[in-house]
């Protein structure tokens, strides 16, 4: 995601936002690790993520990137951060027995005087067991500053969801490429592999880019299960499939199920489908400024349980920029207990999906909060796709 991308100003916006957080928790120098998290503060964009690698932002003056010293270069091509401001370590440090990376973070962080007030990302997929004990051993207890950033970047600004709507027609052409490739007898890696070409091969003057999940493709029995992703077991008749796709654009995202039926859908799936359906109208009316993830969460629940059924999980989440192995924001959730008021421009996909023992239905919708409720951020219809 190149920097230029998005404005000096809106940077330096999320870089307030991000110090005036830090403040109220006495946070005076922030380690960050989530990539999306480094992406959104300083343009940073690399498949680097497999080793030690964060953005410092100390109270005052510019943030730092330290990473690896091959990822040097990558840094100073994407970020909007001076040369002075890339910091590496040695590479010979490279998953090394003996020497761990952060431990010449530890000598940075020391010669810079930053030595206390040190927050931390804890509950975070790239930061290690191994970097928290060093650095706890070198400068006593850590403040977990887990979703401290993830929470800054809730409400989109308008460039933000101009990158959405991009990654929702890409998403809109993933999904038109599938309804033309299903069809029975067909090996269902075949249909991914078409599928994901498209995404990434996008459309005329908009480039596709790897999305945060590889599409999630379960068939019949095994759509009772939601995290299924494919293999190559050919496409049968009187069976559901649903797939979870995204088109990325700039590492933002629009994610959207949609279930598509070899033959005659059964009363019990066409009697979910109305239920999903309904859910989501009802949610579009009600996703405005004010109301709560809760309230929210609520058209779901009520709407499957109008027609006989039990969702035991939560129904949405909040999308943006992201990197793997989630889309999501890892801050709200639509469901009972979470009263966290939406504001306008947050961004959430919307997940309705039914899982019983026999098999699964996901028509799913991303969206934005506005004053007049949520708006698609794809044009993708939404009833289930059969074909006879």
């Amino acid at each position: 995601m190149p920097a230029s991308d998005f404005s000096a100003q809106e940077y330096a916006d999320r870089i307030h936002k991000t110090r005036s957080a830090m403040d109220q928790q006495g946070i005076e120098t922030l380690l960050i690790t989530d990539p999306s998290n480094m992406a959104w503060l300083t343009g940073y964009d690399g498949w680097s993520f497999y080793v030690p690698q964060m953005v410092i932002l100390p109270a005052s003056g510019s943030p730092l990137w330290w990473g690896r010293t091959q990822d040097k270069a990558g840094a100073a091509q994407t970020t909007w951060l001076d040369q002075m401001d890339l910091l590496d370590w040695p590479e010979e440090h490279v998953q090394h027995p003996d020497h761990h990376p952060v431990d010449a973070l530890v000598l940075a962080l020391r010669d810079r005087g930053w030595t206390s007030g040190i927050g931390v990302e804890m509950d975070n997929y790239y930061y290690s067991a191994a970097s928290h004990r060093i650095l706890e051993r070198a400068f006593g207890a850590l403040i977990d500053a887990t979703g401290l950033v993830n929470w800054k970047r809730a409400v989109k600004s308008d460039a933000e969801i101009a990158m959405m709507r991009k990654a929702g027609q890409l998403t809109a052409h993933m999904h038109g490429v599938l309804r033309d490739a299903y069809r029975e007898g067909l090996p269902k890696n075949q249909l991914v592999a078409e599928v994901q070409a498209a995404g990434i091969a996008g459309l005329p003057g908009l480039a596709g880019d790897y999305p945060a999940i590889v599409p999630i493709a379960p068939s019949g029995r095994e759509a009772s299960a939601s995290h299924i992703t494919w293999n190559d077991r050919p496409l049968a008749r009187d069976e559901a499939t649903y797939f979870e796709i995204s088109g990325c654009y700039r590492r933002y995202h629009c994610p959207a199920s949609r279930s598509l039926f070899l033959g005659d859908p059964p009363d019990d799936i066409r009697r979910a489908e109305a239920a999903v359906l309904t859910a989501i109208d009802d949610t579009m009316t009600a996703a405005r400024p004010g109301i709560t993830c809760e309230e929210v969460a609520a058209c779901v629940y009520d709407s499957f349980a109008r027609a006989g059924y039990v969702k035991a999980n939560r129904t949405g989440y909040p999308i943006g920029l992201s990197y793997p192995p989630d889309w999501g924001e890892r801050t709200m959730s639509l469901r009972p207990g979470d009263t966290t008021e939406l504001q306008e421009n947050m961004t959430f996909h919307l997940m309705p999906g039914l899982w019983t023992p026999d098999w699964g239905l996901a028509i799913t919708e991303s969206f934005v909060v506005t004053s007049d409720g949520g708006k698609p951020l794809a044009d993708i219809s939404r009833e289930m796709v059969v074909k006879t």
